[in-house]
């Protein structure tokens, strides 16, 4: 049985989450706890196997509990976040202390709501009981940070290149994907930030990520990189030195633009239960026929981007990267890229940017 600790100051929000977790048969919520103060005495009292902690708090933040709990138990924590921007920023802090993952607060007004929550509260929780508590650690962090504006720095346009008969069938350029989900906001840290400011390719990506995070995610992590980071919007022309975040909600796709390379979102159906997804990322990058694609495929639940992997290597020059399981939070995604066989290289997290700049 897994035993989960439930901390939020507010005593509906503490009885709607304990309802959902106890309604699998595999959890029990062994108790409650309406501050990260009382959390912590309760975490002590009952060791529990996963927290899930409010953001904001008082007497003790969610951020100030979860600082504690990386200190002594490194207890995999989900944080529960309001979608705010404060909240979302609070929440991308700690994606880089060390939390196993977040969801969005239900909002108790739309039943649907509420459900598509419960189902991916509980997930996560199996998930995070599982975890090897040594992968729960807080990013590496960065002695010469300095705070940059993505629209200050001019980067040139990838624009298209004729192929051999003057015909642009294919582009002669190549064009970097990554994706990833469960402990995706700390890996896409430690390989962005690793990437230098004349990085000669476009990156586009996909983290799973819900409507209203991935903003703050793209502004942190453009904050910290030598490359800007955006989240992508309907229309931006692919340049050089520039990662473009699929935003929560919407499928990033990419299509020709003139002679560039434009991204395309939209909200077609759900692929492997998301939205944004990494196979249809994948699928779309493979109808564009680029020359050749770099596919990443780093830490995360399930199988995204396994089919749309199979398809850029039947239509494109593609090098495919996987994340090793030694550092993988979770290991679905890239065991399932790595299980098609067509996955060209293995890697642990820190050598994943350099592996990317080799195939350059």
């Amino acid at each position: 049985m897994i035993k989960v600790l439930v901390v939020d100051d507010s005593a509906f929000m503490r009885k709607m989450l304990s309802d959902m977790l106890s309604s699998h048969p595999d959890i029990t919520v062994v108790d409650k706890a309406r501050n990260g103060r009382d959390g912590l005495e309760k975490i002590e009292q009952h060791k529990p196997d996963v927290v899930t902690l409010d953001v904001e708090m008082p007497v003790m933040t969610g951020i100030e509990a979860l600082e504690e709990i990386m200190k002594t138990t490194r207890t995999p924590a989900i944080m529960v976040s309001s979608v705010t921007k404060e909240g979302a920023e609070t929440t991308m802090r700690a994606m880089e202390l060390g939390a196993f993952d977040f969801i969005a607060k239900p909002s108790g007004a739309i039943s649907l709501d509420i459900d598509k929550v419960k189902d991916d509260l509980i997930e996560k929780v199996l998930h995070a009981s599982k975890v090897s508590r040594k992968k729960l650690t807080p990013a590496p962090k960065r002695t010469d940070e300095k705070p940059k504006r993505i629209e200050r720095i001019q980067r040139p346009d990838f624009s298209l290149e004729p192929g051999p008969s003057g015909k642009r069938e294919v582009l002669g350029k190549t064009i970097v994907a990554i994706g990833t989900s469960t402990g995706g906001p700390k890996a896409l840290q430690r390989v962005l930030t690793a990437l230098p400011e004349n990085f000669p390719f476009p990156i586009i990506i996909v983290q799973h990520m819900p409507k209203g995070f991935t903003r703050s995610l793209s502004e942190r992590l453009n904050s910290l990189s030598a490359i800007s980071v955006k989240e992508a919007e309907e229309g931006d022309i692919l340049k050089k030195g520039v990662a473009y975040i699929a935003p929560g909600g919407y499928h990033l796709k990419v299509r020709r633009a003139g002679t560039s390379v434009g991204i395309h979102l939209d909200q077609s159906p759900l692929v492997n239960g998301h939205r944004p997804s990494v196979d249809a990322m994948f699928f779309s990058l493979a109808d564009l026929h680029p020359e050749r694609v770099i596919a990443v495929v780093m830490t995360g639940m399930g199988s995204d981007g396994k089919q749309g992997l199979i398809r850029l290597k039947q239509l494109s020059k593609t090098k495919a990267i996987a994340e090793s399981e030694r550092t993988s939070v979770v290991f679905g995604m890239p065991k399932a890229a790595i299980d098609t066989h067509f996955v060209d290289s293995v890697k642990d997290l820190e050598d994943i940017s350099s592996e990317i700049l080799r195939y350059c």
